[in-house]
């Protein structure tokens, strides 16, 4: 019953995106020049956009549509809501439409600075937010880069370790992060939680599922996938406190607080972006000094594989997200900085890059209190358990 209703609601979904025809020309075939898809707030209305131009100018998709069927040619076609709306049409048609406002507005002549109408802004001109508002879920790979299980490793210990690794990779590790709260976009803050001073990075790349799947093979694993994005998986490896159920090591507690998933900072169509095992070169810069940089060669298993894996546990959907894990270099690994911790800093600046797609940066916060009525049942400051660390 399930299933046929899981069916009935994307087919009735696809049925009523094409309810309007769609004049496809041979032009809206392809795009005349790439973009990548984002949430942006403009005038403070979260807004659906396109990113053209070496990520320049966001175009309003649905303002831009909208001029575009004044012209009679031009059949009307609402466009989505939001992002989650985009992914799921995608590739029902609406990706021949996105393409044709393209081609028109280039043919118009309307990117050019001196002939841009309203729904044409520079990019600094808009707030960019987290492209998805918000993931159904959110897949991260565990210590999937031969360098970050080997973290602090000489050159002959990681050789080593990643030949015995490579002869016995068994499966993925996999754990789910929450969303809502979690989620941020490109410059909010990331809070430290008051008392957890024991945060640190790692950037990753996040694959956007944009069909239903279960059972993907790692041969079909691409038709599934819409997009790309950069994102950072922040982690507090302080640890649980001693007593009461459990050991140390606690997922909910090293990667569930609000703040610790930035994604973005818009997703780049796979059409646009190419394979991602040749192509992948991930960076994490904090403050002025890149302490990891990794390329997809590092990948303990490969992104067809996760994938794979992934959808073997669970069925996937339009806006899913799966993070490849990271490399090494992360604070686990006691990276020292000027500072001199392996640790996130309040004040820090820390960003992260995907070469092809773009970059996140933020500025960690540390939380200065709690509330006074609470009854200790809160997760307690790490120090109070941890003095020596």
């Amino acid at each position: 019953m399930i299933r046929k209703s899981l069916f009935t609601l994307t087919l009735s979904a696809t049925l009523a995106f094409f309810i309007v025809p769609v004049n496809v020309s041979a032009q809206a075939m392809e795009s005349v020049e790439p973009f990548k898809v984002g949430t942006f707030a403009i005038n403070d209305i979260p807004t659906v956009g396109l990113v053209v131009r070496d990520d320049q100018l966001v175009i309003d998709l649905a303002a831009a549509n909208r001029a575009m069927e004044l012209i009679p040619q031009y059949s009307k076609l609402s466009m989505p809501e939001n992002m989650l709306g985009l992914i799921e049409q995608y590739e029902y048609g609406l990706k021949y439409r996105i393409y044709e406002v393209v081609n028109w507005l280039v043919e118009e002549n309307q990117l050019s600075s001196s002939n841009q109408p309203s729904y044409v802004h520079p990019v600094n001109s808009v707030d960019i937010m987290a492209p998805i508002q918000y993931p159904s879920k959110i897949m991260n790979a565990a210590v999937n880069f031969y360098t970050h299980a080997c973290e602090g490793c000489n050159d002959d210990q990681l050789a080593t370790r990643t030949r015995e690794r490579q002869e016995n990779r068994g499966v993925p590790y996999l754990f789910l992060k929450p969303t809502r709260g979690v989620v941020i976009g490109d410059g909010d803050d990331i809070i430290m939680p008051y008392g957890r001073d024991r945060i640190e990075w790692e950037v990753e790349m996040a694959i956007v599922f944009g069909r239903t799947g279960k059972y993907i093979s790692s041969t079909r694993a691409y038709d599934h996938v819409f997009g790309y994005m950069v994102a950072m998986d922040i982690s507090d490896r302080g640890g649980r406190p001693p007593g009461g159920y459990g050991s140390g090591s606690d997922w909910f507690v090293g990667k569930g607080h609000d703040t610790f998933a930035p994604q973005g900072p818009w997703i780049v169509p796979k059409e646009f972006y190419g394979d991602p095992m040749e192509r992948l070169h991930q960076t994490l810069v904090i403050g002025g000094v890149t302490v990891q940089e990794a390329r997809a060669g590092d990948m303990i298993h490969n992104i067809p594989e996760l994938i794979e894996y992934a959808s073997s546990l669970i069925t996937v959907f339009p806006g899913d997200v799966l993070q490849s894990g990271t490399s090494g270099g992360t604070g686990a690994g006691r990276v020292q900085r000027a500072t001199g911790s392996g640790y996130l800093i309040d004040g820090e600046t820390i960003s992260a890059n995907i070469e092809g797609i773009g970059s996140l940066t933020h500025t960690v916060r540390a939380e200065l209190s709690v509330p006074d009525d609470l009854s200790g049942a809160q997760l307690p400051p790490v120090r109070t358990y941890r003095p020596d660390r």
